[in-house]
């Protein structure tokens, strides 16, 4: 049975990857609207991997006879002023994230739950992959330019993102 304290921990970290999902596709609907399908691809493949995140957390609660509960997401930022602004959001975000995981392992640390440290270390290591990625396409724009040419450039390289899975869509 797994510590009541972790598990109220895990649970609100659920809803913060569902959060973050949800901001990952507000994004991505902001830079479908600008015309940057690559930026919207990206992010629509952020979005999965945070659900992906989210139940990682769910099934570990099951497993170890806790229970997942859900609770409400609060609504996204829906509008940013340049893509660079996205990606430094973005950047911010995953910071933040950083900060609740290493708030989870310390909490499992003190209530000596050594199977959710070691769960844990898998998104320790996934958090830094996060920020990196997320700090380089920012250096990248910072570089290019979030314009012209250097733009389309960077569009072009994030439609390359290979997404966890895809929606069928079917026309009516």
């Amino acid at each position: 049975m797994i510590n009541k304290n972790v598990e109220k921990s895990i649970n609100d970290q659920i809803n913060a990857e569902l959060y973050s999902s949800y901001l990952y596709l507000s994004m991505a609907s902001d830079m479908e609207e600008r015309g940057l399908q690559g930026f919207s691809h990206w992010m629509k493949s952020q979005a999965q991997e945070e659900l992906m995140h989210a139940m990682k957390f769910y099934e570990y609660l099951a497993e170890r006879g806790g229970r997942a509960l859900l609770t409400a997401i609060d609504g996204p930022q829906t509008k940013w002023k340049t893509p660079l602004a996205v990606m430094e959001h973005v950047s911010k975000h995953e910071r933040h994230v950083t900060a609740l995981i290493n708030s989870m392992m310390d909490l499992a640390i003190k209530e000596k739950d050594h199977a959710t440290v070691e769960m844990l270390h898998w998104f320790v290591k996934e958090q830094v992959e996060e920020e990196s990625t997320a700090e380089a396409i920012v250096q990248k724009l910072k570089l290019a330019g979030d314009r012209g040419n250097g733009l389309f450039m960077i569009d072009k390289d994030l439609a390359t993102r290979v997404p966890l899975f895809t929606f069928p869509v079917q026309a009516e």
